[in-house]
């Protein structure tokens, strides 16, 4: 059997109208055990299950429709990322560092890859002590 850890963190959809796509997804994703858990912003509204918290609705414009965010080992990994996806012609769209706003571990840098997607990488682990 193949390793199965997890490489996608989340995913984030931009919406119109984050009311209407919340009544929408909350009854479509209902029968399979997916519902709302908490709204992290004003206009951002988090699906999941328990502890999983993986498919975000986040209304208004910005330079993507879609945002897709990878699993990192550790901060080094998001700071390694950040770098390789500038280098290969990506756009900044975040510098590596901590996102509080989300939670206290919450360790993220954001490239717009040549399509105008939001690519992230994340650590959720505390920093390293030296």
């Amino acid at each position: 059997m193949p390793d199965r850890r997890p490489f996608l963190d989340h995913l984030s959809l931009r919406v119109n109208d984050v009311a209407r796509s919340r009544a929408f997804y909350e009854a479509a994703l209902a029968p399979l055990g997916i519902g709302p858990l908490y709204e992290p912003e004003p206009g951002t509204v988090g699906f999941g299950t328990p502890g999983n918290d993986d498919f975000y609705l986040v209304e208004g414009g910005g330079p993507s429709s879609v945002h897709v965010a990878f699993v990192a080992s550790d901060r080094a990994s998001v700071d390694a990322f950040h770098a390789a996806a500038l280098a290969a012609g990506g756009t900044d769209n975040g510098a590596p560092g901590p996102r509080p706003q989300y939670h206290a571990d919450y360790y993220g840098a954001y490239a717009l890859d040549p399509d105008g997607n939001n690519v992230e990488a994340v650590c959720h682990t505390p920093p390293q002590a030296p």
